[in-house]
């Protein structure tokens, strides 16, 4: 249509798509004034008569009422295909791609995620020797791709190496400047030495607690809390070195210095939980492990459904799962003002999306919070995109026991679990502080830390 326009008329570019604009809106006296000026330029540029051209532009506002719609559908159509086929011929690559996109949007990466262990792709965490600024695969000797008919499915698939860009609190340009030097002077052999080759104002306190807690150190051997107490004799070393370097010196106590900060330290180890919640934090889902791999023999022994499989049920149909509960956001129904809660619950196959109203919720309001580990009965909502449940009835979980809390959120049988439950700002120090009371004064009823 633009082209018709500037061929027959005379119009500009510009003047062209603003014809566009006005026919795309249906804007009547915006179509008017443009009617008039086609009709003059049609005369001006290729005496064409007024009546001629007063029927080419009733041909052009017909056109804009369906074709503007099925060219978008085209071009959105192509880029479907487009993306299908690398899905389909370049799955790691693609993926690493689609990652790499949302490389500050850790909600995005998780699911992202997701979707990458469901084709069989592996996220390898990162490492500060092998990762890249955004995420890539990571090639090995003896892996195959599909032929480029697609037919012969590879036999194993390359991971994806997460890449440091995308580590919370570490800042693209540091990690830019630690790739760079990496391939100009080859890995980094400790902390000492990340520290002592990076510019101080690069290498602080915060990108390296980042690092350590997302295991971007865990090549060293060493155990993450015991390699985070050694954060500030590093940043010591840093700053040393980047002084002697200003003044073109070279420092007679760099091997006094590494030897001090490398020594092994006597601390108190972080706990399963400690270490995962970091992960997730910083990298926006669990590398070393899953908050409920401890509930494996549980989940197989009541014989929960996998979040997964809810997608091959139909709407309406009942379910019964079990997971921790991700994100809970309490709200009130519209007219009554009733208070109810959406949250999502994770198994280790997938998150689903779970309503509990009012009745269901007055009963279990506060057990509902985030790392909770949960069983739901409910119904299936499939009448939309976005796969939903509806609760009919929630049980808290703990481990040793063959049954949960009931609604009301008394205690079944079996022996008693005391269940201590933080909030989300208790820092990793207050936990440790807790856990060390505990494992001092132990007593006869197990202790869950929530």
């Amino acid at each position: 249509m633009m082209a018709a326009a500037s061929k027959l008329a005379g119009y500009s570019l510009a003047q062209a798509d603003l014809l566009r604009r006005a026919m795309g809106k249906k804007d009547k006296e915006k179509m008017a004034k443009e009617r008039r000026n086609f009709i003059e330029g049609c005369a001006r540029t290729n005496k064409i008569p007024e009546k001629k051209a007063n029927a080419i532009f009733d041909l052009l506002e017909k056109f804009a009422g369906y074709g503007f719609n099925k060219s978008h559908s085209a071009a959105y159509g192509v880029i479907s295909y487009q993306t299908a086929y690398l899905k389909a011929h370049y799955p790691v690559e693609f993926m690493a791609g689609l990652l790499s996109n949302e490389i500050n949007n850790t909600e995005k990466i998780s699911v992202f995620v997701g979707e990458c262990k469901r084709m069989g792709i592996s996220i390898l965490p990162p490492d500060i020797n092998k990762s890249g600024l955004k995420f890539m695969p990571e090639m090995w000797e003896g892996l195959q791709r599909p032929d480029s008919r697609g037919t012969k499915a590879a036999p194993t698939l390359p991971p994806i190496r997460y890449g440091l860009a995308a580590i919370k609190h570490v800042g693209e340009t540091a990690m830019e400047a630690v790739i760079r030097d990496r391939e100009q002077r080859g890995d980094f052999i400790s902390l000492e030495d990340f520290c002592t080759r990076l510019d101080s104002r690069l290498a602080n306190r915060k990108m390296l607690e980042s690092l350590i807690k997302a295991g971007a150190f865990d090549f060293l051997g060493r155990d993450r809390a015991e390699l985070y107490s050694c954060i500030d004799g590093a940043v010591s070393a840093s700053v040393a070195a980047q002084r002697d370097r200003l003044a073109g010196q070279v420092s007679l106590f760099d091997e006094a210095t590494a030897s001090t900060t490398s020594r092994k330290r006597p601390v108190t180890r972080w706990s399963e939980h400690e270490k995962l919640s970091y992960e997730k934090e910083l990298l926006g889902f669990y590398v070393s492990g899953h908050p409920l791999d401890a509930y494996v023999d549980l989940f197989a022994a009541k014989n929960y459904r996998p979040i997964a499989s809810l997608a091959g049920l139909d709407d309406r149909a009942p379910f019964k799962v079990a997971g921790s509960i991700v994100n809970v956001e309490k709200k009130f129904t519209r007219r009554e003002g009733k208070p109810f809660a959406v949250l999502w619950i994770e198994d280790l196959t997938d998150m689903v999306e779970v309503v509990v109203w009012n009745e269901v919720y007055l009963k279990v309001a506060d057990a509902l919070t985030a790392g909770r580990v949960v069983e739901i009965k409910g119904t299936l909502d499939k009448r939309e995109e976005v796969i939903r449940g509806t609760a009919l009835e929630i049980r808290s979980l703990a481990l040793g026991k063959t049954n949960g809390a009931n609604q009301s959120g008394g205690d079944s049988s079996g022996e008693p679990v005391v269940l201590l439950q933080f909030s989300p700002a208790t820092t990793g120090n207050e936990l440790r502080q807790v856990r060390e009371i505990l494992v001092s004064s132990p007593g006869r009823r197990p202790v869950q830390l929530l």
